[in-house]
């Protein structure tokens, strides 16, 4: 792996050198548009609808919507001037109990490692933040955009989560399906509370999930180029039309039953 970024933690007068390195890579399978005729791969253009004909980038602008028919023209002189001054630092503001941030708020996760010169106040912050229990809310400049970020310990290292800024997260009550909540019964909160406590396990793992549509693709896409016929396993439909005290008992006899059985 490459190293994103390089730069210093600001810990009070503590300054840690440390590389940031991405944490995630998705495992989406993606598809190519090909042309059906010689299975050649399409080219993106930039087309102009109204002039009918494609667009060099000698003619391209950047453009804020501001109505219909009405934009903002910017140069790229003028975006460059606005820029943030690149800061190699993250600046730790303070601490906080982790369970404090709601996860909505959490973008991106990366890991931060020390550089040599940084191995041993790395290695302090790494265990003060474990033995304290916080995360450190810190900002820091990554690709021309200014951050909130979280560090908390990981396993040996730290994470670095980057966050959302509060405008930049929908608010649910907005939402007309929120609007039309109703009561629920005393029973059926009742019923619905066994049925968390027979669902609930000391601890989560990741392990026990896996992504069968991506699994599946990669099946279809060998079997399609060793020529042989690839069988989907359709699911089985559930009941439909109990109500919902009655799913509620019902799934709690399933629970009950499912469990004796491990």
């Amino acid at each position: 792996m490459r190293a994103i970024w390089n730069g210093n933690i600001i810990f009070g007068l503590v300054s840690i050198p440390v590389k940031l390195y991405s944490a995630t890579q998705p495992r989406t399978i993606s598809f190519s548009n090909l042309h059906s005729v010689c299975h050649t791969k399409l080219e993106s253009k930039r087309w102009c609808p109204k002039c009918q004909k494609e667009v060099p980038w000698n003619e391209v602008e950047k453009g804020f919507k501001i109505s219909k028919d009405q934009w903002v023209i910017l140069s790229k002189e003028e975006i460059e001037r606005v820029k943030l001054t690149t800061s190699k630092n993250i600046e730790i503001a303070y601490f906080v109990d982790a369970s404090q941030i709601d996860p909505i708020f959490f973008e991106k996760t990366y890991y931060l490692v020390p550089t040599e010169a940084g191995l041993k106040p790395y290695s302090l912050f790494v265990e003060a933040l474990r033995i304290a229990n916080k995360a450190a809310i810190g900002k820091m400049i990554l690709r021309n955009k200014e951050y909130v970020v979280v560090l908390r310990a990981f396993k040996k290292g730290i994470a670095l989560h980057t966050l959302f800024y509060k405008d930049e997260v929908k608010d649910i009550n907005e939402l007309e399906e929120i609007k039309k909540l109703v009561v629920v019964s005393k029973e059926e909160l009742e019923l619905a509370k066994i049925l968390i406590s027979q669902l609930t396990k000391e601890g989560f793992s990741i392990e026990e999930f896996k992504d069968r549509y991506t699994e599946a693709l990669k099946e279809l896409i060998k079997a399609k180029f060793e020529g042989r016929e690839f069988k989907v396993e359709e699911e089985k439909q559930k009941e439909e039309g109990k109500g919902l005290l009655d799913a509620l008992k019902e799934s709690i006899e399933v629970t009950k039953k499912k469990k004796k059985e491990e």
